[in-house]
């Protein structure tokens, strides 16, 4: 696994401020199967949150319920101190959030610039509004102002994530959901990758609730960590004591990946 400690780079955070996104003892149902039992979790602004948990930990039901694409049974889900649990993901991204989802999901028949449009899609903004900000875009991720024209399904696999990155700030979000950004790159992308989550941070100021596969990777760029288990946050913790904790580690990190 590559050496991606960027810690340092982070931003700082106000942890008395009100969170952006807040879950408050949320339950989540698959027909009969409870998914989540009551999770609890915050995003404040300028905030890194980091989900980890093995496969079926319920990682990726609390990312879909939160963008709205599930419905909790009971508890409740707010942005900015609003219940917004029975809302399309339509109103959550008016709200401020984003989504850059697993695999990247870019349109590989569509150019560039084509994918940065349809991110800022959802506000219904002039096209002219559209190309001012696919500029701002351009000029945040230079790799991708040389391939604007290009389609993206022939673009490598780190920068189809950039892609992914920059087609997410297209709609000005506050909060971006990330889930599992490093999946599929190879190590010298991981490490780019990481970079530049932890620069969307520092620089504009981001929160980002991640969804990551390899813990001690996630770890190394939050601020916070939940560890999920069948749909239970067995631990919660500032990330930097959690990755220095031994035993945290081989309870429920193991050593590389969870």
């Amino acid at each position: 696994m590559p050496d991606a400690d960027i810690s340092g780079a982070r931003t700082s955070f106000d942890a008395s401020a009100e969170p952006i996104l807040e879950f408050d003892r949320v339950v989540v149902h698959y027909g009969a199967s409870r998914a989540l039992n009551e999770v609890s979790l915050r995003v404040r602004p300028g905030e890194i949150v980091s989900l980890l948990g093995g496969n079926a930990s319920g990682k990726s039901t609390t990312m879909k319920t939160a963008l709205g694409l599930l419905k909790p049974s009971s508890g409740a889900v707010r942005i900015d101190g609003v219940e917004v649990s029975g809302t399309p993901p339509s109103t959550r991204i008016r709200a401020g959030l984003a989504s850059v989802p697993e695999a990247r999901r870019v349109f590989p028949a569509m150019t560039v610039q084509e994918n940065l449009f349809v991110g800022g899609y959802i506000r219904k903004e002039r096209r002219s509004i559209l190309a001012a900000r696919a500029a701002e875009m351009f000029e945040h991720f230079p790799r991708l102002a040389e391939r604007r024209g290009q389609r993206a399904g022939t673009l490598s696999g780190g920068e189809q994530q950039m892609l992914a990155f920059a087609r997410a700030l297209m709609s000005k979000p506050r909060l971006i959901c990330m889930d599992e950004p490093t999946m599929g790159l190879s190590p010298k992308f991981v490490d780019r990758v990481l970079d530049e989550i932890a620069r969307l941070n520092r620089e504009l100021g981001l929160a980002i609730l991640i969804v990551e596969q390899q813990a001690e990777l996630a770890l190394s760029i939050a601020h916070t960590a939940n560890v999920l288990r069948t749909g239970e946050i067995v631990l919660h913790g500032p990330a930097d004591e959690l990755i220095g904790d031994p035993a945290v580690r081989d309870a429920y990190l193991g050593k590389a990946t969870v």
